[in-house]
């Protein structure tokens, strides 16, 4: 799972072990991030757990395959794949997000009045669909994503601390996708709707808010980042699979609780988190234990956060 976990056992000092295992939690945690924003951004307006987010991710990740395929990038000169790569960031990110949106008209749309348990259990049922989906596209072995990124250590050849290329990639393209969502969300007319429906659906409505197209668009951004998050996945451990939405969706999904449902920069710290817990979990504790570490750790701040760590509590409207 972590590309450099072994080269961070072998460190001499525990001190730099340590640090290598922080940065590994960091990168991962970023990828859970930009994936769990897509679910609490959701549910932040609709109050609806999109079950199906982490197979839209899953899809993104094997389209970005086709495409690296199709383009030959594995043989290609060192611009022509950055340029791909490039392409596989605009690409992905708009095929995630057409195929989000078009779930919510298909599915969610026509359930919005129904009772909440019913979107919940179509959600369900779209993420089984669309891992069958995967299955029939890749098949139900992994598969391997082309190592197009460098493993250079950019710290040094020498270095016992490890930061490669792929370190620097996941951070140059999550930050700043971050600051332009927190920038979008803030500051823009669109992104200012999207948090008046959030707050108060009913009165965004007779504000002139047009509740449907915010919802629209808060899937595709919500599906936009999951295709992000697709084509950092494959490169940086260049291993996909039909059943990895599942997964990593619920470890998004159990950063989005832990951030705080419903909270942007809640998710984001979620993320994190959650990346920093398996990172340790693995390399101090054991890769079998890294799930029940996780959960641990997330049942014991909900025991004293149950609204999560950025989280607030709102009173129920009757």
């Amino acid at each position: 799972m972590f590309p450099v976990l072994l080269a961070a056992a072998e460190a001499p000092d525990a001190w730099q072990t340590f640090l290598q295992y922080t940065l590994i939690g960091l990168s991962n945690g970023a990828l859970f991030a930009l994936v769990a924003l897509g679910y609490t951004m959701v549910y932040g307006i609709i109050e609806l757990i999109n079950f199906a987010h982490g197979e839209v991710f899953m899809l993104g990740s094997f389209l970005a395959l086709a495409l690296i395929g199709v383009m030959g990038l594995e043989e290609a000169a060192l611009w022509q794949r950055w340029l791909g790569i490039g392409l596989l960031f605009v690409v992905v990110p708009i095929f995630c997000g057409a195929l989000n949106v078009g779930i919510d008209l298909a599915v969610y749309k026509p359930l919005r009045d129904a009772p909440k348990l019913a979107p919940l259990v179509s959600a369900i049922g779209v993420s089984f669909v669309l891992m069958n989906v995967g299955l029939l596209w890749g098949g139900a072995a992994d598969r391997h994503f082309p190592d197009l990124v460098s493993r250079e250590n950019l710290l040094g050849s020498e270095a016992a601390l490890s930061f490669t290329y792929k370190d620097l990639m996941i951070v140059a393209v999550t930050v700043p996708i971050m600051i332009a969502l927190s920038v979008f969300v803030k500051g823009t007319r669109l992104g200012k709707a999207m948090r008046a429906t959030a707050q108060d659906p009913l009165a965004a409505k007779l504000m002139g808010i047009n509740a449907d197209r915010v919802i629209s668009v808060t899937f595709a951004i919500g599906g936009a980042l999951a295709g992000a998050a697709a084509v950092i996945y494959g490169l940086y451990i260049n291993t996909v699979s039909y059943q990895m939405g599942f997964t990593n969706g619920l470890y998004a999904f159990t950063a989005a609780v832990l951030g705080g449902i419903g909270n942007i920069p809640g998710a984001v710290l979620g993320g994190l988190v959650i990346g920093l817990a398996r990172a340790f979990g693995s390399g101090y504790v054991g890769e079998r234990w890294t799930s029940a570490l996780v959960f641990v750790i997330l049942i014991a701040i909900l025991v004293f956060r149950p609204a999560g760590l950025l989280g607030t509590h709102a009173r129920e409207k009757v």
